[in-house]
């Protein structure tokens, strides 16, 4: 079938048969909608708290130790990292759970390396077995093959197509059995380099040749009466035959829920091996997908337009009940420029999932390379994207426990203001921080629309009133235009170079006070990767409120990850006159005042786990 979007507004949907089942979802608003549709999907998977740092990969970091020097060099700078990935590059003859044991001898010793500072290790996976070693050589195809693992052809033999490592067998993770053997092949690769997550690609399944090495057999499958308009106007371009045969049915019926299936498995092995949650990013998805991974927008290339591209793309997974996606920062293929980096890396900070990646034979991209201006400018937004943790991550439990995006449009929170209705160069997180990146070269200024209502600096305090405008704000190279909305209070923390030292410091609030000065904000708290934390009741969930000069921080629910933490400072937007003294819990307190109305409470040292009331007279 294909659906074409007709300016009426209105869909055609071309199908030559089955049976269409539609659900509609009333909504009312947008965000209700988007919530419905996923009570019917599944929410997505809570990440670990890692997923949400900053991720650096490349195809052709060569060897080990390269891929080791820029972790050191990374180190060296004191720049955010909490994932170090590497791409085919790793393996032995580009054949999945191998190792190439001359460049990559120093891997199982980078991984531990990793580990003791604090950080995590990923590879990428393809679902193409490699069909061409001897005979009892390469153990992935031989038990495939022993077991009937793999997609046949219609005449019932293994179907070979041709992927990195040459000709290969595909995977069919419809087959609960195939499951079992993934998951023996992970543990095999696991016991050597204990990997933290994993990165599926090709699983749409990609095919270097059209169908197989044979093609694909006359028919209805392979050559239906309809060809929708698709890449090389055939079903089995670049991918296998229809006709192929699964477990559960012909291929036709089963090959936009391949990638689905692979990271159903792959999720399941993950759980098997660490018991901790899954990190997995998948480049094919199907509805569901949030409930086992993650995704990332595919190969793009180092132009601005690019960078521009990816705002809508993160946007479109949000709706789709994936959160967990990001775009190549700084771009995949081409060569990128300093300043094109720069800016993206910025935007970059506030992709839910954020990693730079580069492919090989081009200079290198990661925040090291560059000036350091620009090497600072990418350390300095790295550095307000980890102090954000705590409200991210708290936005992504609330993603999977009812369904709201994270990355989010302007018109979910401003749906009756038609101005937002098509702005796709700026973004929301939840429904409080409001982005606005720079995303063409050589300007030192962005306009941007602010919706109605008064929005307050988030590095300074200071508010803008908005009638509901596209106003000019200054934007030189190391600056990202970030607002926070009257009458939310997020919950930030001082910002470490990893995650696990991130979340062990003090916590500041920041309280952006609306125009009736009353403020609301929450904070979820656990461990950071155990399973079920929620549904165990091993979290705690503080909720926080200014109302009449009162603030006040009220536990629903502890456990003993929350007496680790201490909230140590209060920042107040928007405090219309000094006051002349602050009591916390009824006792005086020292604080500051400045003239763009912020009022600032340190040194205020108390637990997560504490209730606490602070006023200002």
């Amino acid at each position: 079938q294909e659906v074409a979007l007709q300016p009426a507004p209105g869909l055609t949907w071309r199908t030559i048969g089955g049976v269409l089942d539609f659900y509609i979802f009333l909504g009312p608003d947008p965000s209700m909608v988007i919530q419905q549709y996923q009570q019917v999907i599944g929410f997505p998977a809570m990440p670990p708290l890692w997923a949400l740092g900053f991720h650096l990969c490349r195809w052709g970091y060569g060897s080990s130790n390269e891929t080791w020097q820029t972790v050191r060099a990374m180190r060296n700078y004191q720049i955010p990292q909490d994932g170090q990935w590497n791409d085919i590059d790793y393996m032995d003859g580009y054949r999945d759970f191998t190792l190439d044991s001359q460049k990559f001898a120093s891997l199982p010793s980078l991984v531990e390396d990793l580990h003791k500072h604090g950080q995590r290790y990923v590879m990428i996976l393809d679902p193409g077995i490699s069909s061409t070693s001897p005979h009892g050589s390469y153990w992935p195809f031989d038990e495939g093959l022993r077991r009937g693992l793999f997609l046949n052809t219609s005449q019932g033999q293994p179907l070979i197509g041709q992927v990195w490592p040459g000709f290969t067998a595909f995977a069919d993770f419809s087959n609960p059995d195939t499951h079992q053997w993934w998951l023996e092949n992970l543990q095999h690769f696991y016991a050597h380099v204990p990997f933290d997550g994993l990165w599926i690609d090709m699983n749409e399944p990609s095919n270097f040749m059209d169908g197989s090495e044979d093609g694909c057999p006359p028919g209805e499958l392979d050559s239906p009466p309809y060809t929708p308009a698709v890449l090389g106007d055939s079903l089995s371009a670049k991918t296998v035959c229809a006709s192929a045969r699964q477990k559960v049915s012909v291929h036709y019926n089963l090959h936009n829920l391949y990638g689905l299936m692979e990271a159903k498995a792959t999720a399941s092995a993950l759980i098997k091996i660490r018991g901790k949650r899954p990190f997995i990013i998948s480049r094919s998805t199907f509805p569901s997908q949030g409930r086992y991974s993650g995704h990332w927008l595919g190969d793009n290339r180092s132009q601005w337009k690019d960078m521009c591209y990816s705002i809508p793309g993160l946007l479109s997974f949000s709706l789709f009940g994936i959160p967990l996606v990001g775009a190549d920062i700084c771009g995949f293929s081409g060569s990128t420029s300093e300043e094109l980096c720069t800016r993206w890396m910025q935007l970059g900070a506030f992709y839910p999932f954020a990693r730079n990646h580069n492919t090989q034979n081009e200079k290198a991209q990661d925040p090291t390379v560059f000036s350091p201006a620009a090497r600072t400018a990418m350390k300095d937004v790295l550095l307000t994207r980890y102090s954000l943790l705590p409200f991210l991550y708290t936005l992504f439990h609330r993603a999977h426990l009812q369904g709201d995006t994270v990355a989010r449009p302007l018109f979910f929170e401003f749906p009756w203001d038609v101005a937002t209705w098509d702005l796709d160069r700026q973004f929301l997180w939840g429904r409080s921080l409001l982005v606005t990146p720079v995303l063409e070269p050589g300007v030192d200024s962005v306009t941007g629309y602010v919706p109605q209502g008064t929005w307050y600096d988030f590095y300074t305090g200071s508010s803008v009133n908005s009638s509901g405008e596209m106003l000019k704000m200054s934007a030189p190279l190391e600056h990202l235009n970030l607002h926070i909305r009257e009458g939310s209070i997020l919950p930030t923390q001082k910002p470490g170079t990893t995650t696990e030292v991130t979340r062990g410091n003090p916590l500041r609030l920041i309280v952006a006070l609306s125009s009736n000065a009353t403020a609301w904000g929450d904070l979820f708290w656990d461990d950071g990767e155990s399973l079920d934390t929620f549904e165990k009741g091993n979290y705690s969930y503080v909720v926080f409120n200014v109302t009449q000069n009162i603030f006040t921080s009220t536990i629903l629910h502890d456990s003993a990850e929350a007496t680790k933490v201490t909230i140590g400072t209060l920042s107040i937007f928007g405090v219309q006159k000094s006051p002349s003294k602050v009591l916390l819990n009824g006792q005086e307190k020292p604080f500051s005042y400045l003239d763009n109305q912020v009022l600032t409470v340190s040194d205020l040292g108390m637990s997560l786990s504490q209730g606490f009331s602070l006023q200002w007279l």
